[in-house]
């Protein structure tokens, strides 16, 4: 039964995750069209990218690592934890509201500190949007708290669907941008066409999306018994508890952060009219994001409720599957989608931006990001398990570790690489860290948790094999597609890119597929049964 619910929970966010970055990428694409991804992208990029990284700082990290875990424990008081959640949203709120406010008074020091090296008339456009952008950290925050309330009583469904609402919002938007002011996928507008009304449709609709998104949420609270009332009496809930478990959450995103503020700063020196800087990191990261999002998320996040029970419990030793099972069930699918984006990497960046620079700076970097996807997925696993046992010491030095060596990488990029290569250098150097990082994390956690990884490491050793005739069958694929060339059909337009993608990704799949069961491996099954069975019901 405890399998039927994590598989349907799963199925549910993955399902929800795919409509929503299937609008997400279609959004990524009219927003190419609307002002290109070299220098008004990259700025816009800057701007918008401010209030994620705020947020991050302030609550992002703290909260992921602190909400599910101390909810599943509150549900042990009196009243069914019903008061601790309004103490807790109460205070986030309160945090969160201050941190806009003076987050956005300061936006043009933010933008000084994010990308130092922009010329005057860039900054400023870059300073422009960051003022209609910056109020989006309140509300990320409101998305945050509330889903996660929602997510630790086991109802995922609105948590994964809002952010449709959001995409729906900012897409309209960018389309009655493309209306007034017309499209230019070519970036040639210059910084002093752009005016306050221009910046306002394009920014303040992507904020009116975030709003949308977070506060939707409040409507779905008395489904799972709850009401909202906002409660400044803090003492005798415990606060104080979380707050010490949320203090090394919060160094962890500092360091995070402080590693961000490295690679814009050193990406930001490439913002040319056609080298890989701000924009087309920012867009090779959404498709990295694509497969980790729909699988590894949904798959660990109704992990994590169950483990936060089992190690509220003193059960390690379910922990311990719990967390065994994950990794297996993201990682075979996770190489497959590492390989099959390596494969594509160049018809998916023509899918984003209908031009061949544009496209070849896409498909470059994409490339040094699934490098390490894998590892990333992992990671994402490893770190909730340590948020499970109430540990966000450990998290936190893992993190430090990444970012030593991420940063030391990012400036041997800086004054070492040439700059038309620095946005490629950069995502090699956060795959080589992650993937570290995570080697550590796993070490930790395998002496904190007591238990034997052999069978991990066989069915990771198993996916890394069958990976082998499955990326062979997909080269051979991409060539008679024309992928060599330029001119050749993968690379000719979006349709053709399109065509090209799923044929190549289904012919991957189906070698991968038939090669694990030569290598008898049951994780594919595993990980894509209870989805096809949902189906077949259907």
């Amino acid at each position: 039964m405890a399998e039927r619910s994590i598989a349907r929970s799963s199925t549910l966010l993955a399902s929800g995750t795919v409509a929503s970055r299937i609008l997400g990428f279609l959004k990524a694409i009219v927003l190419a069209q609307a002002i290109g991804v070299f220098i008004s992208g990259n700025m816009f990029a800057i701007g918008n990218q401010l209030p994620n990284t705020i947020y991050v700082i302030v609550a992002g990290g703290a909260l992921s690592a602190v909400l599910v875990p101390q909810i599943v424990r509150s549900a042990l008081h009196a009243d069914g934890g019903r008061g601790y959640i309004n103490k807790l949203v109460t205070i986030s709120l309160l945090l969160l509201a201050v941190t806009t406010v003076i987050a956005t008074i300061l936006a043009p020091f933010l933008v000084s500190i994010t990308a130092h090296a922009l010329p005057a008339d860039q900054a400023a456009l870059a300073t422009a949007f960051a003022y209609w952008c910056l109020p989006q950290i309140f509300f990320y925050g409101v998305y945050t708290i509330l889903g996660e309330v929602l997510n630790a009583r086991n109802s995922f469904g609105p948590f994964t669907l809002a952010p449709i609402l959001n995409n729906i919002v900012a897409l309209t938007g960018l389309i009655v941008f493309i209306g007034v002011y017309g499209a230019d996928p070519n970036g040639l507008r210059s910084i002093s066409w752009w005016t306050p009304s221009s910046i306002a449709l394009l920014a303040g609709t992507a904020t009116l999306g975030i709003a949308l998104q977070g506060l939707i949420l409040f409507a779905f609270w008395r489904r799972v018994g709850l009401t909202y009332r906002p409660d400044f009496r803090w003492r005798g809930v415990n606060l104080g508890a979380t707050g010490r478990i949320a203090g090394w959450s919060f160094g962890m995103i500092l360091v995070t952060t402080a590693a961000g503020f490295v690679e814009t700063n050193v990406v930001a020196t490439a913002s040319t009219d056609s080298d890989a800087s701000v924009a087309v990191l920012g867009n090779a990261w959404l498709i990295f994001m694509l497969p980790h999002s729909v699988i590894a998320v949904s798959i660990a996040t109704a992990y994590f409720t169950r483990m936060s029970e089992n190690a509220a419990g003193g059960d390690l030793a379910k922990v311990r599957a719990d967390v065994s099972a994950s990794i297996r069930q993201i990682t075979v699918m996770m190489v497959l989608a590492a390989i099959v984006l390596v494969v594509v990497a160049y018809p998916f960046g023509r899918v984003i931006i209908d031009s061949t620079a544009g496209a070849a700076a896409i498909g470059d970097v994409l490339i040094a990001f699934v490098i390490g996807l894998p590892a990333f997925s992992i990671l994402f696993v490893l770190q909730r398990a340590f948020f499970a046992l109430g540990d966000t010491r450990t998290p936190f030095f893992t993190t430090l570790f990444q970012g030593i060596v991420f940063s030391a990488g990012a400036l041997v990029v800086l004054f070492v690489v040439p700059v038309e290569w620095r946005g490629v250098g950069v995502a090699l150097m956060l795959s080589l860290a992650g993937i570290l990082q995570t080697i550590l994390i796993a070490v930790l956690i395998r002496r904190k948790l007591s238990g034997n990884a052999r069978r991990t490491i066989v069915s990771f050793a198993k996916d890394a094999l069958a990976a082998v005739p499955a990326s062979a069958a997909g080269v051979v694929v991409f060539v008679l597609f024309g992928g060599a060339s330029d001119t050749g059909f993968a690379l000719s337009g979006r349709i053709q890119a399109i065509v090209a993608m799923v044929v190549i990704g289904a012919v991957m799949a189906a070698v991968y597929a038939v090669a694990l069961r030569v290598l008898r491996s049951s994780e594919l099954s595993d990980a894509v049964g209870p989805i096809l069975a949902r189906v077949r019901r259907r």
